[in-house]
């Protein structure tokens, strides 16, 4: 008879990673020799899952006779105050054999991938077997063969949106640029224009704010897929966060794992983009790749090799793909982190004089860019088309009627902590180190905390006196506030100037 243990939640948060926490003294710890990080399988009535073990010492808070789950793994059995779970040792996952493989730097095919991306919904693949994957194809390390197979292996372990034959826009930046947040704006002036724009962002990985990170401030985005389509079909476009969703949903584990590693993988940004315009149903779509020394792509030449990837992947998966180079030297707009950004979307979409122009412009070159890829269009006369829909308004009404459609729009808070970051001597504003920059905003709390970040106050060119404020942090406690700023204080070069007034 299989001997069982009662289920209760922890309440402990643990993302999309299932974990199960034990008493040290557990009989069925002891007998069948799990040990803290052992994977376990827990099956309840007719579900079952595959959980990380946590050992919890005596005279702590949980009985012997009882295991606690945490949120996602509770839900994921669907468990019940008074439910009795059994406990074993799941078979070995049959991709851990390809991840060896290709740690080795052995090719794997398609079928490979699909099993990984397999093994990873189902949670048969611990943390650690992740971040052994998600390294063995960082670098290089991906040819262009394996970077279709794993963006097709992703894109069909999850639904995919189909509609009809309508043109679908899309567009992507690769990141790297602090306050660079021309979505929102790009998708109310498209989806002004008749095209159907349905937008699924990331949150934040290595960066201060992402799209959906940003807009969240405004609208709600944690939207399912029925809703995205409602959406849609009554306004043209969306900005959801495509967590929400299961468009390429193996996506978002990986970004689990990458976030504290830190790092990008160029064919895995490739694959993660790529699988999820050709999940929602994009016809057509734009990669905007701002280029510069301290932006994610960082020389011509790297921008030419991660332009050509992504373009012969997109050929594979039969989107019409287009490439954006942009400048990627500094900032874009006056904030970074989410509340921040939030304000100069407002400030560009209701044309208010002090709007950032580097945003308005970029946002125009894109929207643009993308109404000429449409069939129907008129080459070249995309920006025009798009300056006159955001010069008449019509881009804000159709941002506001995506807000409401979405659950209703709400105005950007504002930090409880600011303080000012001054120039040591006379200058002119020469650089702007992006990596730098957003480390500071991510210290004072952003994306967690939705107001906190950097305010910049001067941009590159600017002569400045002694003493005049050089940007702002912002942040939602006294002690995140004293964090950035000691940070702040103890770097050269964050913003770089000139010895004299020229």
């Amino acid at each position: 008879m299989t001997e069982t243990l009662a289920l209760v939640s922890s309440g402990i948060d643990t993302y999309r990673q299932p974990v199960v926490y034990m008493h040290e003294d557990c009989h069925i710890c002891r007998s069948e020799g799990f040990a803290a990080q052992t994977r376990i399988r827990i099956d309840l009535k007719d579900r079952w899952i595959i959980a990380t073990l946590n050992v919890v010492g005596r005279g702590a808070w949980l009985a012997v006779d009882q295991a606690a789950l945490s949120v996602s793994a509770w839900a994921a059995l669907g468990a019940e105050i008074g439910d009795d779970a059994a406990f074993s040792h799941p078979e070995p996952p049959a991709s851990a054999s390809m991840i060896r493989a290709k740690a080795y730097g052995e090719r794997l095919d398609q079928a490979g991938f699909a099993g990984i991306v397999s093994d990873t919904l189902n949670s048969r693949l611990s943390d650690l077997d992740l971040a052994a994957f998600v390294t063995a194809c960082a670098g290089d390390r991906l040819n262009e063969a394996e970077t279709v197979a794993l963006t097709r292996a992703m894109k069909e372990a999850g639904q995919t949106l189909d509609w009809g034959q309508h043109t679908v826009l899309d567009k992507h930046c690769v990141g790297g640029l602090p306050g660079n947040r021309t979505t929102p704006i790009v998708v109310a002036i498209v989806a002004a224009a008749g095209y159907l724009f349905p937008k699924t962002s990331s949150r934040a990985i290595t960066s201060p704010a992402g799209t959906a990170d940003t807009m969240e401030v405004m609208a709600p985005v944690a939207l399912d897929a029925a809703a995205l389509r409602r959406v849609v079909e009554a306004e043209g476009g969306c900005l959801v966060w495509g967590g929400g969703l299961a468009l390429s949903p193996a996506d978002d584990h990986f970004i689990r794992v990458e976030r504290p590693l830190d790092f990008d993988s160029t064919d895995q940004l490739v694959a993660s983009v790529l699988s999820k315009k050709a999940a929602a149903g994009a016809t057509h779509v734009l990669i905007d790749m701002p280029v510069g020394p301290t932006a994610k792509v960082r020389s011509a030449g790297a921008a030419e090799a991660l332009g050509i990837r992504l373009s012969s992947v997109a050929k594979a998966l039969g989107l019409n793909l287009a490439l954006h180079i942009s400048d990627g030297m500094a900032p874009v707009g006056r904030g970074i982190g989410p509340a921040l950004e939030a304000m100069d979307v407002l400030a560009v979409l209701r044309r208010a004089p002090d709007a950032p122009v580097d945003l308005r412009a970029r946002a125009l070159d894109l929207a643009g860019h993308l109404l000429d890829l449409a069939p129907d269009a008129v080459v070249g006369q995309g920006r025009v088309r798009a300056q006159s829909l955001l010069d008449s308004g019509a881009a804000e009404a159709k941002f506001m009627a995506i807000c409401a459609a979405q659950g209703g729009f709400r105005e950007p808070g504002t930090a409880a902590q600011q303080i000012e970051i001054r120039a040591p001597h006379a200058g002119q504003l020469t650089a702007i180190d992006n990596r730098r920059i957003a480390r500071i905003a991510k210290l004072a709390g952003a994306p967690r905390q939705k107001s906190a970040g950097v305010r910049l106050l001067v941009r590159i060119g600017d002569h400045m006196d002694k003493g005049q404020p050089l940007y702002e942090l912002h942040a939602e406690t006294p002690g995140e506030l004293a964090y950035a700023l000691a940070y702040a204080e103890s770097q050269t070069g964050v913003l770089t100037l000139s010895e004299a007034v020229s």
